[in-house]
């Protein structure tokens, strides 16, 4: 196969993984220009391998370490993809999906495509997942279903995972276009704080998934100031202390994602595919978060689970709406009715300074 078969071959196979690790990010992607579609979709798939390693049970800590650093020199273009494959496939149980599994398999290809970016797109792409390999092992290592220590442990872990997300698409983002380029500034800690909206929306959506492996990512002194310890924490708890918990986090959720508007809306308006991909994440993220508020007691996912005719709702309306700042204000403002504020993060913070 000479090189442009093999590209179009690497690039078929990308956009089939696409759909087989996450619809989601498999509808949003499609909407951004060329060729940050490619770019992303690749972004996209070398931060699940590294997902992919943090999460399978039966590698040991220890091991993962090793595999994510193995990795992170794969994307460097210091350690040949293959070495990876063959040294992370056996390790895999039936807990990684078979289109994972494949993803690892076919590693070689992701890589290939990773490595026929500009050097500053690799640069972004190595970066990110440098970060959030590391991070993630950190975390992986102090697992517990006591939950973490306390907030800031919980806003370091979504920057891990999300936040350097968003840096990352941030500084593809400005070298596709010099307009996006002159608001770097402003966007990078909104870019943050935007992904730490999506991210702790996915944590109290899957708490229970997460409890289940032997995880917990909520912050302890969030419930403690509640009187609640996440120790006795049960699937359908409806304790008030624990209720009023959530209802903390989910204001704190709320503030994210109205940052998150804000870094939309600094993208210029005749960028509206670039709109549409943030603004498709933020739309299903806030509906997510109101169904996790309007039933706090929840028992699984799939109660709080958004419909597809929400996720085409959102779609629709948002595309519309696109390149109207005022619009966007409004609907996000409805949407977000009846949400929670959370004043909590000041109050333990000054407790800290009084403690200090």
């Amino acid at each position: 196969m000479n090189g442009q078969s093999q590209y179009a071959a690497d690039l078929a196979y990308q956009e089939r993984a696409l759909q087989g690790v996450s619809r989601t990010f498999a509808l949003t992607i499609p909407t951004l220009p060329d060729p940050l579609e490619r770019v992303v979709g690749n972004a996209y798939l070398l931060c699940r391998l590294a997902d992919t390693v943090e999460d399978e049970p039966a590698i040991d800590p220890a091991r993962k370490r090793e595999l994510s650093e193995q990795f992170i020199a794969v994307v460097r273009g210091d350690v040949e993809p293959a070495a990876f494959s063959e040294a992370c496939l056996p390790l895999l149980s039936d807990s990684t999906s078979p289109d994972e599994q494949e993803l690892v398999r076919r590693t070689d290809a992701v890589i290939r495509i990773t490595h026929s970016f500009t050097v500053s797109q690799r640069r972004a792409l190595e970066r990110c997942v440098a970060i959030m390999a590391r991070g993630m092992s950190d975390y992986q290592e102090c697992e517990t279903l006591e939950g973490l220590p306390d907030l800031p442990a919980m806003d370091r872990y979504c920057y891990f995972v999300a936040g350097v997300v968003g840096e990352m698409l941030t500084e593809l983002f400005c070298d596709h276009d010099e307009a996006i380029a002159r608001h770097r500034k402003e966007l990078m800690p909104l870019a943050v704080s935007f992904g730490q909206g999506l991210q702790m929306t996915n944590i109290l959506k899957d708490i229970w998934d997460d409890r289940r492996r032997g995880a917990c990512w909520l912050p302890q002194d969030v419930f403690r100031m509640h009187g609640f310890s996440l120790g006795r924490l049960r699937p359908g708890c409806d304790d008030p202390r624990f209720l009023a918990g959530m209802g903390e986090l989910i204001g704190i959720a709320r503030h994210h994602l109205e940052e998150a508007l804000e870094y939309t809306l600094l993208i210029p308006a005749h960028q509206a595919g670039i709109r549409r991909f943030c603004l498709w994440a933020l739309g299903m993220a806030v509906l997510t978060l109101r169904r996790i508020n309007g039933r706090r007691d929840f028992s699984d996912a799939g109660q709080v689970k958004i419909s597809r005719r929400s996720v085409r709702t959102t779609v629709a309306v948002t595309s519309a709406l696109a390149r109207y700042d005022g619009a966007l204000r409004l609907l996000f403002a409805t949407a977000c009715r009846g949400l929670p504020r959370s004043g909590i993060r000041e109050k333990l913070c000054a407790g800290r300074e009084r403690s200090v």
